[in-house]
């Protein structure tokens, strides 16, 4: 085995090490942790923004309600004043306010209780939107936490992987630019991996055996000459 292909070997074993380190970044538990946060966050503020939606609607019906009321208990006050103020002195006007001021007592004895149903019906939306906001809250905390942890082991692996490319960087300078340039195009052709070792009578990148003919033909391959593997393609080094 001639030395560029020796160096090509171990140049292929250092980007397989930089692709498993950014495997390894994207794919953390700490990550896996943080998504999982992240949704049930997204989850609990839907259901909070729907739920305080729903009590600013009942809140709504009950300012609504309590107004109307107010202004029923008030009309209700002027006519009584009217009545027991000496203003009115005919029989029929006092018949009349009577009337409307038993109509106004009727409207407000409903409205009273309108108030009342609707207060019952906030008392339970109130309670779950508190309830949302501690677990919102809580989610948040441990969310934030997770971010942090995720953050710490991504630095870790972001190091390491800058000391294998780094290693990277030295190997190249050992390999000719054209073969470089062969292993570049087939590594992004098949899957990361563009040469493999002749292992016995087997391609190690693709596992298939090679006939007699081309195990011949790899064995007596005139120095600086590459073979590919006429099976996956990639360089084949005995």
């Amino acid at each position: 085995m001639s030395q560029a292909l020796q160096d090509l070997l171990a140049l292929q074993d250092i980007d397989l090490s930089i692709d498993q380190l950014k495997h390894r970044r994207d794919h953390l538990p700490e990550g896996e942790t943080k998504a999982g946060l992240d949704r049930l966050h997204a989850d609990q503020s839907a259901e909070l923004a729907m739920t305080e939606a729903s009590l600013e609607e009942v809140s709504g019906r009950q300012a609504h309600a309590e107004a109307e009321l107010a202004g029923t208990e008030t009309r209700a006050g002027q006519i009584n004043q009217r009545m027991f103020g000496g203003q009115v002195i005919a029989p029929r006007d006092l018949q009349a306010m009577q009337a409307e001021l038993d109509h106004l007592k009727t409207r407000s004895s409903a409205m009273e209780d309108t108030v009342i149903e609707l207060m019952e019906e906030r008392q339970p939306i109130e309670e779950k939107v508190a309830e949302l906001s501690r677990s919102v809250a809580d989610v948040t905390a441990r969310r934030d936490q997770a971010a942090a942890a995720l953050a710490d082991a991504q630095a870790v692996v972001t190091g390491q992987l800058g000391d294998v490319e780094a290693e990277r960087e030295r190997a190249l300078a050992a390999i000719p630019a054209p073969l470089l340039a062969t292993y570049e195009r087939l590594r992004g052709r098949l899957g990361g991996v563009g040469v493999a070792r002749l292992v016995g009578n087997h391609c190690d990148g693709c596992h298939l055996t090679l006939s007699a003919v081309e195990l011949e033909q790899v064995r007596h391959l005139p120095d600086g000459e590459v073979y590919t593997c006429e099976q996956c393609g990639r360089i084949l080094v005995p």
